[in-house]
């Protein structure tokens, strides 16, 4: 038996083993399940043993596989307090914080008042800002190249990560000013079923889903007018008629630039935007960070009372 067994072919293994579905774990750990099945199979020739049964009737741990998962958890448990361990040094080395988003906040100028809160209570910190692709709607958290992220709900393994709310805004559908829609002054997500929608990138997981409102659709399945990946692409598909979206309230600025208009949308659950890190991340400059965005939200729904 080989010692060269990746940590992340155990943490593959873990997942499977939990879920005991494949599909349900590649959405878990973000990757597409054949890969999945293809790590697995690798980590089993490793190993020289069968880990996981695959039959009609579904997934279940072999002998083998259930030898080895309480190890395994451990090898994980104590590799992600190594990695804190080390991730806690070199933000105690550099003193800068790393904060990832897909699009800017805005929102009144969020950013620049958690800064200022921030820095009042940290002056030898700094904070970086990242711009991450909508392909990972985690911006950067899941593969740990940010600290914290201002991101969307839902995210995928959700249990991951703790949050603070930023904003709960209703989600509005933006279209094209010439669409037959577009004169009312508010549309039933019913009218919309039918509308080809501009969607997420597929490695968005869950929050492709939520943005194609899945859960408002009884199981019927949306149609695909394009993919976006960008606030820039969403315009462009929106001018070019390629499809509609729903968009957050505090987005709209974003994309209502000439040609494309929003209206308000019944029968569809409000957006959720949070700023949210790694559970069990307890430096002082992320739980800075946090409390200075919750003191900001405090603020801002005390003077909008």
């Amino acid at each position: 038996m080989t010692a060269d067994v990746h940590v992340r072919d155990l943490r593959y293994f873990v997942t499977v083993a939990e879920e005991l579905h494949f599909t349900r774990a590649a959405e878990r750990l973000y990757v597409s399940q054949p890969a999945l099945s293809k790590q697995i199979r690798a980590l089993e020739r490793q190993l020289g043993a069968e880990l996981l049964r695959r039959d009609r009737h579904g997934v279940a741990l072999t002998a083998a596989g259930a030898a080895l998962l309480p190890h395994a958890r451990r090898v994980l448990d104590a590799w992600a307090e190594g990695a804190l361990a080390v991730e806690e040094a070199r933000a105690e080395q550099r003193s800068t914080l790393v904060v990832g988003m897909s699009t800017s906040p805005g929102r009144g100028g969020l950013l620049p008042a958690i800064r200022s809160r921030f820095t009042a209570a940290h002056p030898g910190a700094a904070v970086r800002l990242r711009q991450v692709s909508w392909d990972d709607p985690t911006a950067g958290l899941a593969d740990g190249d940010t600290d914290m992220a201002f991101v969307w709900l839902p995210l995928p393994d959700q249990d991951r990560y703790a949050w603070t709310l930023v904003a709960e805004e209703p989600r509005l559908v933006a279209l094209p000013d010439t669409h037959p829609l577009a004169p009312r002054t508010e549309i039933d997500f019913t009218d919309l079923a039918e509308e080809p929608f501009l969607a997420l990138p597929k490695t968005a997981g869950p929050l492709r889903d939520y943005w194609l409102a899945l859960e408002e659709r009884e199981g019927r399945l949306p149609r695909i007018g394009a993919e976006i990946a960008s606030t820039e692409e969403t315009y462009e598909a929106l001018v070019a008629g390629l499809g509609v979206c729903l968009v957050a309230a505090g987005n709209v600025p974003l994309i209502t630039l000439g040609g494309v208009v929003t209206r308000p949308v019944r029968g569809v659950t409000p957006s959720r935007y949070v700023l949210a890190w790694r559970k069990g991340d307890r430096r002082p400059l992320v739980r800075g960070y946090a409390e200075a965005c919750r003191r900001v939200r405090e603020r801002g729904r005390t003077a909008g009372a």
